[in-house]
């Protein structure tokens, strides 16, 4: 079984699959792609899929659809959207639905690495606070029963 990272692209444009399906296999993540949402979700549904790259217009379903739907299959995954015409508007609208980010075209490989990079540690670092908050409720309430039990147990040893 793969160590590597799952990265799931969705476009209709099969050039940029294939490109960011290269630059994400150079910097060791193991793609997925996608041409639709539709395709996508069939995808996610079969696969722990860590991050998804998608484009905002595409035909049928168009990437805010997509993240609403990948929302209530997995409300932690990492979503970036992917968008040749960013406007504030757009943007904001993403973030809004549960996006991380978002990524312009033409890519720029440092940028595709950096955002796909702070959303995991984003994500582990998420998990990693859920642990440690774990394990103080966890003491907090088993060193007051123990405290307990030791004073009675003390007390019937007199």
């Amino acid at each position: 079984m793969s160590d590597l990272r799952k990265i799931l692209v969705v476009d209709d444009e099969e050039d940029v699959r294939e490109t960011l399906d290269g630059v994400l296999r150079s910097l060791n993540y193991e793609p997925y792609t996608a041409a639709s949402g539709k395709e996508a979700l069939e995808i996610i549904a079969n696969t722990k899929i860590d991050v998804v790259l998608s484009d905002l217009y595409m035909p049928e379903m168009d990437g805010i659809e997509l993240l609403k739907r990948v929302r209530t299959i997995d409300p932690k995954m990492v979503f970036l959207m992917i968008t040749a015409h960013p406007t504030i508007e757009t943007a904001v609208e993403a973030i809004k639905k549960g996006a991380y980010d978002y990524l312009t075209k033409p890519f720029h490989i440092e940028e595709v690495r950096l955002k796909i990079n702070r959303a995991l540690e984003k994500k582990g670092l998420s998990h990693s606070l859920k642990t440690a908050n774990g394990i103080i409720w966890a003491l907090l309430i088993s060193i007051p029963i123990w405290l307990v039990l030791g004073i009675i147990l003390a007390s019937m040893l007199k």
